[in-house]
C-alpha cells in the first residue's frame, strides 16, 4: 500500500478522536509458510512488490522465494529455517510481517500504525550513555563494524565504525554480548530502544548475487568458417519458449577466413568466443562448428561482432513476438463512426430532465429517518449488509412498499460467511420483491448463480467494474447484465464518447454523492476498540466515523461488522450535471443526508 496509506490519520467518532496513527499502514506481507498451498491452488507466478526499494531488499527477497518455491515443489519436507526469515526482516519490515489475508482467520495483525517505513530489527536498549558519546547495550542480535543502527527518538541513521567489548575494539558483537557502541551523538536517553537497520554481510550477499545473471533463454547456433566466404551464424531456439518457438536467425559479418600459417583456428577456440554470453539473456545450449581446415581469422574479435550482431537480432525478435497486434483498420473505423456521434451530440439541444431515470444508493440506513417520504426514486440500490439485521427490517419493508429494491453486493464477500449471506438473499427476494441486483464485481455474478430464475432480474455493474470503453461494455454484457454504472474517473467527453458509441446497454452515471476510496477487508474501528473477539457493533449505532487527515480533510468510515470490513469515503461530495450526458439512469449515492436533504437532491435532477 503507497501514497494515502502511509500518512498519519486520526480516526474520530462523530467529533471525537478515540485513535492515531497510520492507521492504514499494513504490515509487509510474507507468505513464505503459503508457498506449497498456493501451488497447488494453481498459482503459476508470485509477484515481488519492490517499488521504492533497495537492490539488497530485491535480492534478499528473490534468493529466499526462489529457495521455498523450488523447496515446495520438490519432494523434501517443506521447512522454513529461521534465518531465511531473519534476513527479510533485516532487508525491510514494517512492525514485523503479516500473512495479510493468505489466512481464512481475520487478520487483527494486519497493520502497524506506529510507524509507516523500515523499523528494521530490535537490536537493545540504551543501558548507559558516556559524555565521550558511548552507548552500551545488550544485543538482541549480532552486529558488526559497517552495519547501521536507528535510535527510536533520532531521525537519522548511525554506521557503526568503532565497536569495544571490555575496553578492547572488536569487529562482531553477538547476541547476549554487552558492548558499547562509540561515536553516538544526539537526542539519546537510557531506555531508548535501538534497532539494526542494515547489515554489511547480508548487503554483501546480494552484491555477489546481484553480478550473477541466473536466469537465461537457451539457444541453439551453427557457426560457419569456410575459406572464401563470410563468416556466418545461424540461431534457433534451444528451449520450449513459445516467444523462441520459431526463431531462425542467419547473421553474417564481412569478414573471411585465410590460410593459416602457425596456429590454425579450432573449433573449442571458436566455441569459447561465441559462448560468451554473460552479459545478455541469453545461453547457447549447443554449438556446432562447420571449420575447414587450416583456417585462421586476421581478428579473433570478428567472432565477438558475429555474436553480438546475432543476439541484437535475437532480441528484436522477441521484442516483436510479444507486441500486442490490433487491428488498425477496425480502431479507425470505430473511432470515426464516434465522431460522428459525438458531432451530433453536440449539435442538439441539452436533454429535458424527465429522460432519465433516478437511482438511489443508500450507503447508510438511519433507523431515526421516516423513508416513507421519499419521492421520485426509480430504482432503490441497498447495501446487502442491512438484509442480514433485523432490526431494519421495518424499513426494508417501508422501502418496498412503494419502491423498486435492488440488492447491492459488496467488493468482497469471505468465504466463512458465504453461506450466511446468501441465505439471507434468496429470503429477501420474495420478502422485499427484490427487483434486481448491484453487482461490484464478477466473483458477484459467480455468487449469484445459484439463484433460480437469475435471469428475470435486472442485473447493474457497480462503478468498481470500471467500465470507461466500449469494449468493457460488450464484456459486461456477455456476463448477461442489463446495466452498468460509468467509471467516475471518466472526464465529461469521455463519458460523451462512451455513451455515444453504446446502444445495447442502460448507462447509469453518479451524478451526486461520494465515491469510496477504499474498501479493506480489516475492521480499521475494530482495532481501535479493541473490539475482539466480542464486536460491540459499534459501527450500527447512530455514530458516525471519520479518518482525518493532517490537513483536517475528514473522510467518512462506513464498517461492516458482518464481515469486518471497512469502506472509506472520498471527503468531497461529486457532483455531475447529467444534462449533457446521454445516460439513461442518474444515480446518487447517500451517506448522511437526511430525507429532507435526499428529496431536494431529488427534485434538482427530476
Amino acid at each position: 500500500m503507497h501514497g494515502p496509506c502511509r500518512l498519519p490519520y486520526s480516526l474520530l467518532e462523530n467529533d471525537k478522536e478515540i485513535d492515531k496513527g497510520y492507521l492504514l499502514s499494513a504490515r509487509d506481507l510474507c507468505g513464505l509458510e503459503y508457498i506449497p498451498e498456493l501451488i497447488r491452488a494453481g498459482v503459476k507466478s508470485f509477484k515481488i512488490e519492490g517499488r521504492m526499494k533497495s537492490p539488497t531488499y530485491i535480492a534478499t527477497v528473490t534468493r529466499i522465494y526462489r529457495k521455498y518455491i523450488d523447496l515446495a515443489m520438490s519432494k523434501k519436507p517443506y521447512e522454513i529455517e529461521a534465518i531465511d526469515k531473519k534476513h527479510l526482516l533485516q532487508v525491510f519490515n514494517r512492525g514485523q510481517s503479516s500473512c495479510g489475508h493468505l489466512d481464512n482467520k481475520p487478520n487483527m495483525n494486519l497493520v502497524c500504525k506506529e510507524k509507516p517505513n523500515n523499523m528494521g530489527l530490535f537490536l537493545g536498549k540504551v543501558e548507559k550513555y558516556t559524555k565521550n558519546r558511548y552507548i552500551t547495550v545488550k544485543l538482541k542480535e549480532t552486529l558488526v563494524v559497517g552495519d547501521t543502527i536507528a535510535l527510536e527518538n533520532e531521525t537519522g541513521i548511525y554506521t557503526i565504525s568503532e565497536l569495544m567489548q571490555n575496553g578492547k575494539n572488536i569487529p562482531r558483537g553477538n547476541p547476549g554480548d554487552t558492548v558499547e557502541i562509540g561515536r553516538m551523538r544526539g537526542y539519546i536517553n537510557l531506555g531508548d530502544k535501538i534497532y539494526k537497520m542494515t547489515s554489511k554481510q547480508l548487503s554483501a550477499m546480494s552484491n555477489v548475487s546481484l553480478k550473477v545473471e541466473n536466469k537465461k533463454t537457451y539457444l541453439n547456433c551453427k557457426v560457419t568458417v569456410k575459406k572464401n566466404q563470410n563468416i556466418k551464424i545461424n540461431i534457433t531456439s534451444g528451449d520450449n519458449n513459445p516467444i523462441y518457438k520459431k526463431l531462425n536467425i542467419t547473421t553474417t559479418l564481412d569478414e573471411q577466413p585465410i590460410d593459416a600459417k602457425n596456429q590454425p583456428l579450432t573449433k573449442e577456440r571458436i566455441s569459447i568466443q561465441i559462448n560468451k554470453t554473460t552479459n545478455t539473456p541469453y545461453e547457447f545450449k549447443n554449438i556446432k562448428i562447420d571449420l575447414d581446415d587450416n583456417m585462421f581469422l586476421p581478428k579473433i574479435s570478428s567472432l565477438n561482432e558475429l555474436r553480438r550482431l546475432a543476439l541484437k537480432e535475437v532480441e528484436q525478435y522477441a521484442i516483436n513476438n510479444m507486441q500486442r497486434k490490433c487491428d488498425t483498420e477496425k480502431i479507425h473505423k470505430i473511432f470515426g463512426m464516434l465522431d460522428k456521434k459525438i458531432k451530433n451530440i453536440k449539435g442538439t439541444k441539452k436533454r429535458c430532465k424527465d429522460d432519465y431515470e433516478i437511482s438511489l444508493m443508500l450507503n447508510v440506513l438511519n433507523l431515526e429517518y421516516d423513508y416513507s417520504k421519499l419521492k421520485n426514486v426509480d430504482k432503490l440500490y441497498i447495501p446487502l449488509k442491512y438484509f442480514t439485521l433485523k432490526k431494519y427490517q421495518p424499513i426494508l419493508e417501508t422501502l418496498a412498499q412503494k419502491n423498486n429494491i435492488y440488492i447491492c453486493l459488496p467488493t468482497i464477500i469471505k468465504s466463512n460467511y458465504r453461506n450466511i449471506i446468501y441465505n439471507n438473499v434468496a429470503k429477501s427476494i420474495e420478502k422485499y420483491h427484490i427487483k434486481g441486483f448491484v453487482l461490484s464485481n464478477i466473483s458477484n455474478i459467480i455468487f449469484l448463480e445459484d439463484l433460480k430464475g437469475i435471469e428475470k432480474f435486472d442485473l447493474v455493474a457497480n462503478y468498481t467494474f470500471n467500465i470507461f470503453n466500449h469494449i468493457s461494455v460488450e464484456e459486461v454484457k456477455k456476463m448477461g447484465l442489463n446495466t452498468f454504472t460509468i467509471s467516475p474517473e471518466l472526464n465529461i467527453r469521455s463519458i460523451s464518447e462512451l455513451c455515444a458509441s453504446t446502444t445495447n446497454l442502460k448507462k447509469e452515471l453518479i451524478v451526486y454523492g461520494r465515491i469510496p476510496v477504499l474498501n479493506m477487508n480489516y475492521c480499521v474501528l475494530g482495532e481501535a476498540t479493541k473490539c475482539y473477539p466480542d464486536c460491540k457493533a459499534k459501527c450500527n449505532t447512530t455514530n458516525k466515523y471519520y479518518l482525518q487527515d493532517r490537513m483536517k480533510a475528514k473522510f467518512p468510515l462506513i464498517p461492516d461488522n458482518v464481515q469486518a470490513v471497512t469502506t472509506v469515503y472520498n471527503y468531497k461530495n461529486l457532483s455531475i450535471s447529467p444534462l449533457d450526458t446521454d445516460i439513461d439512469v442518474a444515480r446518487i449515492d447517500i451517506l448522511y443526508e437526511n430525507i429532507e436533504e435526499i428529496n431536494k437532491i431529488i427534485a434538482n435532477l427530476k
